[in-house]
């Protein structure tokens, strides 16, 4: 496992904390047929190398690993690398573990395919962040570290499902900020090792400025699906779904 300098983060003091955790949640349970469906979307030949970015307990890497894939999962948490260098071996497969922040991470080698799924990076903003600078990041990162008309698949949170549950009574409390679109409030999450309570900073973006960001990093997005975990299809984008998929290529 190769590890790079990534500052202590909110984020990555949550996921250190809930590593031991995070495959209780349902949302994990699908991973044989989300690998199946990323493999319905591009031609991606075995062999192939996948950059798996905010990889978390791997479950999507070492999935991959097992059809006979090249994989690199790069997350922030220690503590969730951890857990999936453990899955990896217990499965009998071979994954290159990095640990990095997505914003930042420099890699040489050039991959066939790049993943970022469940909000794996992407927007996980910490206090005083930009959360536009912080996302284009990740996606310059990304472009970089593919080959040219190289598959991006991206699931991330769905702006529309969001903004359609803020009222006005929202935006006087200083929970929602309509000017900027950015949600900042405290929220009580019903994990498997309990309840937690967590400060949500969020710039609630839709999906045509999440288009305008992959572009301007150098994708073709191909498609915008649904994208919550365990549904996935090729199918539109629900107004009221938890995320949603950015299918792309990196340009010629």
């Amino acid at each position: 496992m190769r590890s790079s300098s990534a500052g202590q983060k909110e984020w990555q003091r949550f996921f250190d904390a809930h590593a031991a955790h995070y495959d209780e949640n349902g949302f994990t349970q699908h991973t044989v047929a989300e690998v199946d469906f990323i493999l319905s979307l591009y031609p991606i030949v075995p062999g192939a190398t996948i950059l798996d970015i905010g990889c978390g307990t791997g479950r999507h890497s070492i999935e991959f690993a097992k059809r006979g894939y090249k994989v690199t999962g790069l997350d922030l948490s220690q503590g969730m690398l951890e857990q999936a260098q453990a899955k990896a071996e217990a499965a009998g497969v071979d994954v290159n573990w990095i640990h990095a922040d997505a914003t930042s991470f420099n890699l040489d080698e050039k991959f066939d395919v790049a993943l970022c799924l469940c909000e794996g990076g992407v927007g996980l903003i910490e206090k005083g962040e930009n959360a536009e600078a912080h996302d284009q990041a990740i996606f310059q990162n990304v472009a970089q570290s593919l080959k040219p008309n190289a598959p991006f698949i991206l699931t991330a949170l769905n702006g529309y499902s969001i903004i359609r549950q803020m009222k006005d009574e929202h935006i006087h409390e200083g929970r929602f900020d309509s000017a900027s679109m950015m949600a900042n409030y405290q929220d009580e999450w019903d994990l498997p090792e309990g309840l937690t309570i967590m400060t949500i900073r969020e710039r609630l973006f839709i999906a045509p400025e999440v288009v305008r960001m992959l572009q301007t990093a150098g994708f073709v997005v191909d498609n915008v699906f649904g994208g919550t975990a365990g549904h996935w299809a090729r199918r539109f984008l629900s107004l009221d779904e938890v995320e949603a998929m950015f299918v792309c290529r990196r340009k010629p």
